[in-house]
């Protein structure tokens, strides 16, 4: 290098943060989903994101680079991932290192600080960005192995030193955040800590930095880190995704023939999982946010939006640097003395978007910061350049010398020369060299025991090696395997390793899972076996050398564990109804796939969380329930279906259901109590503050479907119906009535049976819902101190209604009746009437909860005190009516009270009319009579005569046609009867699913075949029935019809 070159050191220069976004490929999750992309890149700057609710509603924001990662590639011989073909714009690992890797080395170079954030939600492509996978190497191995080959390459008028450290900001549920030295072999209780310096700012006390001279050592020093990363997650059961990991690379260059230093610190930093609160947290709970991972970040974008403010020319009072450990350590790369690029990684997911449009912003907020970059020189001393030849200094613009002797110190915590250092270091590395040869050794020879991480980065880094012999597992110091883990006991399992055959050994009520299934006796184990030892330290088997063949081993990751376990426990996409049965294609349904990927993913957490209530004797158990499995909306399409956590209290037997996002803020916090337990720490709280705790609350049971068809033809309905849970299976049986009425509440009988529902087109129609009982309750069963309640909201009813709760009472009498009124039917009350069901609620109450009730001052009531529905065309009067006095509120119902007596004048009007019109009729059928010549004589008598005639005439025809109308009214009664039956039984069809167990498949098909054949000979009688019915009325009207005519 130039030495007059180097002499020269320019100004601090404004420099803002540059920014890349880089999408993926969709994950297996996402395309077990059917998820759709709604990302695009039309240039290598702009990204465009599409809302999948409103794909007219586009955003496109423009970064410093954009890289397309998600489509278009190959893999070539080495498993590298390549562009598809020369049209592809697909950006491969070695693209991403070209522009922004070589620009970390270039500044470091030239003197400058230099900082690379990966920002980005768990899964999105942050760590395979950073690190890589496999041959795929991330930028971080790309940049350090660059740096020590031109390192190999330096010039002789130079010297150059270079340290590293690891360090992790694991703060999810530790208070106060704690940092992790993942270089130092030395527990550190409580973690490391940040101090300040008046001149040096923030640093970390204590952190270890090694002397590096080639690449193999960092590389080294990074799987030694991801080692410990790995144990200490194991043993405190945190998720790494959940942490920050910061890797920094000192690097010195001394001229000795100018007596001029330059020092760059290069750091790289994967943060944790950027999830948003409403999908991840805390929504709807009482309880606070329990991830602090999202408040160091939150505390992040706080200090960017301040920065960025500042640079767009706002006044900002205060930078919040001090929130959080995270926003201290980056201080000098967010405007600081750092030129500073942020990764931010996103997913082209549409049931990602809320996350990705949120990582899209908060990047576009970082872009707008601007760092204070300098070139970091010092002058040596001439007294002290040959001491600072060998201490590996820092120097900074504007900082003394003492400083720069200080912090070397600080970091290397000793005055020992470089040359002592490495040697030093030298002997770590040999000795690692020989450990990790002896462990490469005894992996091609015994069989063992590979872990396996949520994390593919930590996947396969502990290796627990099984000698001849038996040996225990197990937490104790004395086990020849000790493992550490939630639910992993101090003698855990026994492992037997004898004759060319290995087993394992569960101890008394030890949990041990192979293969997807629990065991409780002894188990042969089979090459690539999966073992699950306590809640959820999954195992991956090697066998001995001979059973080893050339299987693919990359397969049996993370998510292979947790669906074996999910098959093992009967949980499947076919369980939860995934094929489409509404247009018969067989498609599957996308919604109910994603439902499978909450519930698996779900699966592993419940269990952790039962054991941590376990091991703090709250005495709870969760358990995964997925809401409306059997249930459909009232026009009898499956609804949304969701995934949610029955929580029990067995020693009251109290219920509570949480929603997925409750459940997972709640196991942050129980995480946390946890981690207090197992340091010995008071970890008793307050009830309000137990996560473990809720205030009771009612019970959503199950619902029942009454079809309205009768209704739209006045006729009464009497049903006992089965209320269904989310299971689909029976929870009680519902007496139910549903009858047509006058105002006055007299029931309708046969002869007021309309034949078309349009007969009622802006009529008055009352009807009556009349609750009688619950029948088997089996919440009431379980524990005879509960109650229930029952719920109904129909039509355009703003409210639900309640029925009075019932207690301690397995076959609750209710006997509660509502009258409602439609003042003047509309066509849509009509079709609705037709085509829709009534959906009944079943609510379980327990000692101590509130009763359901609703806001009378939402209900619209007659003047005889009925409940209105269809009031649609009352809306702009309603809301009148809501807003003004009670005068107003009598004025209305005075209004609809003469529109109703007007209705019905115009009803007998009309009436008056038809029967005017018919008597005309008959009276020209009778004049025109071949019979009228014999009483032609006698004009008077004559005219009389007719009017008799016509008169009896018209009571026959009356007679006849009511008569028709009653006949029919009946045929129509009998055939809605049984077509309600069979809508019954075509529902428990559906919610039929086949048994897990092949002995148990005949006995199920016999069942199916026999239930479609009573169904199809419902169906077959009601319609003979209706045939004949109809024939005999239509053959007596005809000859009724042709007895007048003769």
């Amino acid at each position: 290098m130039d030495s007059g070159k180097l002499m020269q050191m320019p100004a601090p220069t404004a420099d803002r943060v540059r920014v890349a976004v880089r999408v993926r490929p969709f994950s297996q999750r996402e395309k077990n989903s059917g998820s759709k992309c709604v990302i695009s890149m039309h240039s290598k700057t702009t990204t465009t994101i599409q809302d999948p609710k409103n794909p007219e509603h586009v955003r496109t924001f423009t970064f410093d680079l954009a890289y397309w990662s998600h489509s278009g590639f190959q893999k070539d011989r080495d498993g590298v991932l390549i562009p598809a073909d020369p049209t592809s714009n697909f950006a491969g690992q070695r693209d991403v290192f070209c522009d922004i890797g070589r620009g970390i080395l270039d500044n470091a170079w030239q003197g400058y600080n230099a900082t690379l954030l990966a920002y980005g939600q768990t899964g999105s492509g942050k760590s395979y960005s950073m690190i890589g996978f496999g041959t795929n190497k991330g930028i971080i191995p790309r940049v350090c192995e660059e740096l020590f080959q031109a390192i190999e390459n330096q010039e002789t008028n130079q010297e150059l030193n270079q340290i590293a450290s690891l360090l992790e900001n694991h703060n999810h549920f530790i208070s106060p955040p704690q940092i992790r030295d993942l270089l130092s072999r030395t527990k550190n209780p409580g973690g490391l800590k940040v101090r300040e310096d008046q001149q040096l700012g923030f640093f970390v006390e204590g952190l270890k930095w090694v002397p590096c001279e080639k690449y193999v050592q960092v590389e080294k020093l990074m799987e030694q880190g991801t080692k410990v990363r790995t144990t200490a997650s194991t043993h405190m059961n945190a998720s790494s995704s959940r942490s920050h990991m910061v890797i920094t690379i000192q690097l010195k260059q001394i001229f000795p023939d100018t007596a001029l230093t330059k020092q760059s610190s290069i750091n790289l930093v994967d943060l944790a999982g950027s999830e948003r609160q409403k999908s991840s947290g805390s929504e709807g709970d009482r309880l606070r946010e329990g991830s602090r991972v999202n408040l160091s970040l939150t505390s992040l974008g706080n200090v960017i939006s301040a920065l960025a403010d500042t640079a767009m020319g706002k006044k900002v009072l205060h930078i919040p640097y001090r929130d959080s450990v995270l926003t201290k350590l980056l201080q000098s790369a967010l405007g600081g003395n750092s030129r500073t690029t942020l990764m931010a990684a996103i997913s082209p997911a549409d049931i990602c978007y809320e996350e990705t449009l949120s990582t899209l912003r908060y990047a576009e907020r970082a872009k707008k910061v601007r760092n204070k970059a300098v070139v970091n020189t010092c002058i040596l001393l001439r007294e002290s350049r040959a001491e600072n030849r060998l201490l590996l200094g820092y120097g900074n613009a504007g900082v003394e010398e003492y400083s720069a002797c200080f912090l070397a110190r600080q970091q290397l915590g000793t005055h020992g020369t470089w040359a002592h250092l490495l040697a030093q270091a030298q002997r770590e590395w040999e000795q690692q060299y020989a450990t990790i040869a002896q462990e490469q050794q005894m992996m091609k020879t015994l069989p063992h025991l590979l872990n396996v991480n949520e994390d593919p980065q930590l996947t396969g880094v502990l290796k627990y090696f099984i000698r001849d012999g038996s040996c225990d597992i197990g937490q104790d110091a004395s086990n020849a395997i000790i493992l550490r883990g939630l639910g992993i006991s101090d003698k855990h399992a026994t492992i037997t390793n004898l004759d060319g055959k290995v087993t394992v050994t569960p101890h008394s009520r030890c949990k041990v899972v192979v293969n997807g299934v629990p065991i409780t006796t002894r188990t042969k184990l089979q090459h690539l076996d999966r073992v699950i030892l306590g809640s959820n330290s999954a195992y991956l088997y090697v066998g001995l050398p001979s059973e080893r063949g050339c299987a693919d081993w990359s397969r049996f990751d993370y998510d292979f564990f947790q669906l074996e376990r999910a098959a093992a426990a009967g949980v499947s996409v076919d369980t939860l109804g995934a094929v489409s049965t509404g247009d018969g294609d067989g498609q599957v349904d996308p919604s109910v796939l994603a439902v499978f990927q909450d519930y698996v993913k779900l699966m592993p957490l419940v269990a952790e969380a039962n054991q941590m209530s376990d091991e703090l004797e709250k005495g709870l158990k969760m358990e995964l329930k997925v809401k409306n499995l059997a249930a459909s909306d009232s026009r009898g399409y499956d609804l949304q279906k969701e995934v949610m956590v029955k929580v029990t209290k067995q020693r009251t037997g109290e219920v509570w259901m949480w929603s997925k996002a409750k459940f997972i803020n709640r196991k942050f916090l129980m995480e946390e109590l946890y981690q207090r337990f197992l340091e010995g720490e008071d970890s008793h709280v307050t009830r309000e503050d137990d996560p473990f705790w809720d205030p009771v609350e009612a019970v959503h049971l199950g619902s029942a479907h009454i079809w309205l068809q009768s209704l739209a033809y006045c006729m009464k309905l009497e049903e006992q119906v089965e209320f269904l849970n989310c299971d689909g299976l029976e929870e009680a049986m519902l007496h139910i009535h549903i009858v047509p009425c006058s105002p006055e509440g007299r029931a309708h009988g046969e002869e007021e049976v309309v034949t078309d529902p349009l007969e009622l087109l802006g009529k008055r129609v009352d009807f009556q819902i009349h609750i009688v009982q619950c029948l088997g309750v089996k919440w009431l069963k379980e524990d005879a101190k509960r109650g229930v309640q029952i719920g109904y909201k129909i039509y355009d009813l703003p409210n639900t209604l309640y029925t009075k709760p019932v207690w301690k009472s397995v076959n609750p009498q209710i006997e509660e009746t509502v009258q409602f009124a439609a003042l003047n039917t509309s066509q849509e009350f009509l079709s609705y009437l037709q085509t829709n069901a009534l959906i009944v609620d079943l609510w379980g109450l327990q000692e101590g909860c509130a009763e359901l009730d609703h806001p009378q001052l939402d209900l619209l009531l007659t003047g005889e005190g009925h409940v209105m529905v269809d009031i649609k065309k009352f809306s702009t009067v309603k809301e009148m009516s809501q807003t003004s006095s009670n005068q107003l509120s009598e004025l209305y119902l005075k209004l609809l009270k003469l529109e109703e007596e007007t209705e019905l004048l115009r009803d007998v009007n009309r009436v008056l009319r038809e029967e005017n019109v018919f008597l005309k009729e008959s009276l020209h059928r009778s004049g025109s009579s071949q019979q009228a010549p014999k009483l032609s004589d006698t004009p008077k008598e004559n005219g009389v005569t007719t009017r008799l005639l016509s008169t009896r005439e018209t009571t026959q025809v009356h007679t006849q046609q009511s008569h028709c109308d009653r006949e029919l009214a009946r045929a129509l009664k009998v055939f809605y009867q049984g077509m309600s039956t069979a809508r019954g039984q075509l529902l428990r069809l559906r919610q039929f699913r086949p048994p897990e167990d092949d002995q148990m498949l005949r006995p199920f098909v016999q069942e199916q075949s026999q239930m479609l054949k009573d169904l199809g000979d419902l169906l077959e009688s009601s319609l003979w029935k209706l045939k004949n019915d109809v024939a005999l009325i239509v053959k007596k009207k005809r000859e009724y019809l042709w007895h007048i005519k003769q």
